[in-house]
């Protein structure tokens, strides 16, 4: 489940489109201002940032040309009001992956940052993930185990989905909470064991004699490549 940063001090356009990415099942974090954009970006990954060329304390070329200097290789959609091709010669010139007008589409937003992570080091490319029994289709959001459609809350869903693309690789509880949970969340890694918990009861199968999900002590969780 991708996961995104919106940037941006009008908080009405922030939350519809927190809505609107969430309903498509992308985890979505929102600040007001570049130094709350740049904190965040210091401390936490995402896959895509979603940047308001006009902030109240930077413009939106400086957050990015910041993170560009500072070694931020994330994908940046930059927008902005402003439809002159100086603005945006500047922005890329700054470091941004694409550019979009205000007033704009959500779904061409959505269609947009598609394309931004089908880039992104190959991931993302393939419209469906496989492991084993598990099915997920990554276009309709849907799981399946053995041909049957298995229902999954959002934090399940994006838990298997990043272990589906990292599958045969360990993950820490910590880096899991770091990279799938919204940094303002106070949830423990105990967290982590109740959402594997749940996940291993529906994605397993009744007769198996081991979870597809993995945990060695002292490397973390895994799904198994089968």
């Amino acid at each position: 489940m991708p996961k995104v940063l919106i940037v941006d001090d009008d908080t009405n356009l922030s939350q519809l489109v927190k809505d609107w990415l969430s309903s498509e099942r992308y985890d979505v974090e929102t600040v007001s201002t570049g130094e709350d954009a740049l904190d965040r970006l210091a401390c936490y990954e995402y896959d895509v940032v979603v940047l308001d060329r006009n902030l109240p304390d930077m413009t939106g070329f400086d957050i990015c040309r910041r993170f560009r200097d500072q070694g931020g290789q994330t994908p940046v959609l930059m927008l902005t009001g402003d439809k002159s091709m100086q603005s945006k010669e500047e922005g890329f010139g700054a470091g941004a992956d694409d550019y979009l007008s205000k007033p704009f589409n959500m779904r061409e937003l959505v269609l947009r940052l598609q394309a931004l992570l089908r880039r992104t080091q190959g991931k993302f490319v393939s419209s469906k993930l496989k492991c084993g029994h598990l099915e997920m289709d990554l276009g309709t959001k849907r799981v399946f185990k053995n041909g049957s459609e298995i229902e999954l809350v959002h934090r399940e869903y994006a838990l298997l989905e990043f272990l589906m693309r990292h599958s045969g690789q360990y993950f820490t509880a910590d880096t899991l909470l770091t990279r799938l949970w919204p940094s303002e969340s106070e949830a423990s890694v105990d967290a982590i064991r109740q959402c594997v918990k749940r996940l291993r009861t529906k994605i397993d199968s009744p007769d198996a004699t081991s979870s597809l999900i993995k945990n060695t002590h002292g490397l973390g969780y895994k799904l198994d490549q089968q």
